[in-house]
């Protein structure tokens, strides 16, 4: 006779490191709109900022300590480019829906290959969790180009990639250095090949910080969570960075707080929630 399943709880330290990650994430949301949708910084020097400032204060907390690989290394770079270049072309629900919608067909699609057995209500979660994400990029989804959508696509994948990479990581930290340290002669070859547009300091000062502390800490944080989720419910956590960042904006950038974000955001919440605390088989 088959034992029923039961939930499967985690520990209060991958909990709690899993939300210092996210947020983050939704930190480096708001560094990136208001840099890149200011037009104080274009996308290449943006970029090429923020893996450098990542590597340098990564090799000074590790006392010059890497390792890393190339694959990872390849997975970050690809999701930093590709989504800086994209984010200055699509409007901010939209770009968040090709995201995250390509993380969570990258790293659960993965996962379920592998074995993973997530269960219904997990699936259920994710679902409404989704239906949350489009209510979210309606509005601006007839803004959206092709290029621009295919361009955030391709960094959903890469960063699923890099996620499902650092799930097997020895030290996070160290591992996180050498992936940084890894892109710093792309990095300078971006900065390099930008645009002779003129940028402002303001736009220097984001791109350090969404480097140094959203980007460098915020990934070794989440590669120390990572060993202890199964991919689904990486995948699915990540959905909160929408919700958070949208939080963000009201309260840091004066954006408005709207009935469809409210709602958006209660599904979000409530599926990512069934997910997380499912039953898996």
């Amino acid at each position: 006779m088959r034992a029923l399943a039961a939930p499967i709880s985690l520990p209060a330290r991958v909990v709690g490191l899993t939300a210092l990650a996210l947020l983050c994430f939704a930190a480096n949301s708001l560094l990136c709109r208001a840099a890149l949708g200011s037009g104080a910084i274009d996308p290449a020097r943006f970029t090429a900022v923020r893996l450098g400032c990542g590597a340098v204060l990564l090799a000074l907390l590790t006392g010059g300590r890497v390792r890393g690989a190339w694959r990872s290394a390849a997975a970050l770079l690809l999701y930093a480019v590709a989504f800086s270049f994209a984010y200055v072309r699509l409007p901010a629900g939209v770009g968040a829906l090709i995201l995250f919608g390509s993380v969570q067909v990258t790293m659960v699609g993965t996962g379920v290959v592998r074995g993973e057995r997530p269960g219904l209500q997990a699936f259920a979660g994710l679902f409404l969790a989704l239906v949350g994400l489009v209510a979210l990029a309606i509005p601006s989804a007839r803004d959206a180009t092709l290029l621009a959508s295919l361009s955030m696509a391709a960094a959903g994948a890469a960063w699923g990639a890099y996620s499902l990479f650092a799930r097997k990581t020895g030290s996070a930290l160290i591992d996180t250095a050498g992936d940084f340290a890894r892109t710093v002669p792309v990095a300078a070859l971006l900065w390099l090949a930008a645009p002779t547009q003129p940028f402002r300091a303001s736009g220097l000062i984001l791109a350090a910080l969404s480097g140094a502390l959203a980007s460098g800490v915020g990934y070794a944080i989440w590669a120390t969570a990572l060993p202890h989720l199964t991919a689904t419910r990486a995948a699915v956590a990540q959905l909160l960075v929408p919700v958070i960042a949208a939080a963000g904006g009201i309260v840091l950038l004066d954006e408005r707080l709207t009935g469809r974000l409210l709602v958006s955001a209660a599904c979000i919440l409530c599926g990512v929630a069934l997910a997380l605390f499912g039953r898996r088989r």
